[in-house]
């Protein structure tokens, strides 16, 4: 039957079918671009982006291979297009390849980058005379046995309408198994690209563009975050020159008794596993352990000595005022003998005035002695304690004619300290640097995949019984990576050879010592074997770790 007037002309059955394959492939690559718009934003290792992007492009368009360039600058400020990523799917087994071209039309990538429009070549070994561009088939179909033909070229465009770099496409193949090597292989397999597959590719390069400029810009980030960890780790070695070095090296021992908790496939670390991100977290809870010490008094701080450095003069300087007014003493008595009984008939007085005057001094000196042993940070035992009581006991006449102390108490109560350089409340103010850490810590807005790193530093000074600070929580409450970390510290803390005040303990001392703590429910026993047993501080004791 014919159609009448006005009647809408007839669609061939093939034509239709064709029509409605086509809507097919066009709504499925619509999906495929959704998912891949989705896959493309969510990856933040370069690397593993940029393979994505080219497995992504050949799949949608059944190419071969697939090249990747980035626009970059020299160290000369130099615009380069850097060969970044590649695949080839004729050549599973071939090497990775990188190298860098000139910004510039004389290749086909440069000549794509700097017009910022998308070139289609049916066939890369015929191209037309007046080309600026060439195409080298002996740097690699000639060098490792392909046929490149069909190319596809797209520029990737930010949404600053900047080229941050190129997309390029080799051999769209009719049959996405086919393996082209040789001329034959390429008349019998290669297609053309067409309008489809430069609109679809165009597309992913664009969200390609997106995806790489928001890489950068996470890596700008983690950059200027590693930068402030740099700065404040610096910050924590000025405060304390005497320490500096300790914050790399625990994060050093950490970090590394982490991989190893990670390589394990028996025992009790054999179901662990601790994530890159999670390593990343141990890293920077590690840098940052200390930093709450900025907040301590820095004559608490570095305080090297029992008596701090301004009483320390104060006693040396009492001492020497003692041993002068002796002196001045004595003269006046030697003059009064004089006077009373002339040269001659005072010797005997004389003589006793000097052996009285020498006793003094001798006892002066000796109490002297005993002073600046007390000041020395060890154990103070009875003995000594005893002859602090009587030096604070003795007094002496001033110019002013008032009785004065050779020690007063508040010196006394240092000197008496029984171990170490800190009185109780000096203690609990350098304690109080894992609180400080911890505030300045959990006010940092950090990414959720680092959002323990406050809570790991806070226990690293806590104990498994619960005798540690800050807050004397038990082994239930302190995770793994704090564990790890208290190992490390208290290990760093004995063997640190950069301490003026303590002499580095040996390492056999200082792991005898962790085992001690071990047996006594202080520290993981199974962290302190692991520490033990690989030996992993030969690193940190090998090298030179003052400089970040």
């Amino acid at each position: 039957m014919s159609d009448g007037p006005g009647a809408a002309p007839s669609v061939d059955a093939t034509d239709a079918e064709a029509l409605q394959s086509e809507l097919a492939r066009s709504r499925q690559a619509l999906r495929e671009l959704s998912k891949v718009g989705m896959a493309l934003m969510g990856e933040r290792d370069p690397m593993s982006l940029f393979d994505l992007i080219l497995t992504q492009a050949r799949e949608l368009t059944a190419s071969d291979a697939g090249s990747l360039y980035l626009v970059e600058k020299s160290e000369n400020g130099e615009r380069l297009l850097h060969f970044i990523a590649s695949h080839v799917g004729s050549l599973p087994d071939l090497p990775s390849l990188t190298f860098r071209l000139p910004l510039d039309p004389t290749s086909i990538a440069g000549y794509v980058a700097t017009s910022a429009a998308p070139l289609v070549l049916d066939d890369v070994y015929h191209l037309p005379d007046a080309v600026p561009y060439a195409f080298n088939r002996a740097a690699f179909d000639e060098k490792h046995g392909y046929r490149a033909k069909s190319m596809l070229t797209v520029p990737m465009i930010d949404h600053r309408d900047t080229v941050v770099g190129v997309l390029q496409l080799i051999n769209r193949k009719r049959d996405r198994h086919a393996v082209v090597r040789t001329e034959a292989d390429a008349e019998r397999w290669v297609l053309p690209y067409t309008d489809r597959e430069v609109d679809i590719v165009g597309s992913l390069a664009g969200q390609a563009a997106v995806a790489i400029e928001n890489g950068r810009l996470y890596q700008d980030i983690e950059n200027l975050f590693a930068g402030f960890i740099k700065a404040a780790v610096t910050a924590i070695d000025r405060r304390d020159p005497t320490t500096s070095g300790h914050s790399v090296r625990v994060t050093e021992l950490t970090c590394d008794m982490a991989q190893l908790v990670n390589d394990r496939t028996e025992g009790p670390f054999a179901d662990i596993f601790f994530s890159d991100t999670e390593m990343k977290q141990l890293r920077y809870a590690g840098l940052l352990h200390d930093f709450g010490k900025v907040a301590v008094r820095e004559e608490v701080l570095i305080k090297q000595n029992k008596l701090s450095p301004v009483l320390e003069a104060q006693v040396r300087g009492r001492f020497a005022q003692i041993r002068v007014l002796e002196r001045m003493r004595a003269v006046e008595a030697r003059a009064l003998a004089i006077g009373e009984h002339g040269p001659d008939r005072a010797a005997p007085e004389l003589e006793r005035i000097e052996v009285e005057l020498q006793e003094r001094l001798a006892r002066i000196e000796t109490y002297w002695q005993a002073v600046q042993e007390a000041n020395i940070p060890r154990v103070l035992d009875e003995d000594a304690a005893e002859i602090l009581r009587e030096i604070a006991a003795c007094t002496f006449a001033g110019l002013d004619g008032e009785e004065h102390p050779y020690l007063t108490p508040l010196e006394l109560h240092y000197l008496e300290i029984k171990r170490g350089s800190l009185d109780q409340d000096e203690r609990l103010q350098i304690q109080s640097h894992v609180v400080h850490s911890y505030d300045f810590l959990v006010n940092i807005p950090w990414t959720e995949e680092l959002s323990r790193v406050a809570e790991i530093v806070r226990g690293h000074h806590e104990k498994l019984d619960g005798s540690g600070y800050p807050d004397g929580v038990t082994g239930e409450q302190l995770p793994l990576e704090t564990r790890i970390m208290t190992v490390c510290d208290v290990f760093d803390a004995l063997t640190a050879s950069d301490r003026p005040y303590k002499k580095a303990m040996p390492v056999e001392k200082a792991l005898e010592i962790l085992q001690w703590e071990a047996d006594d429910g202080m520290l993981d026993p199974d962290v302190v074997a692991l520490f033990r047993d690989s030996a992993v501080y030969r690193k940190v004791l090998e090298a030179d770790w003052r400089e970040f």
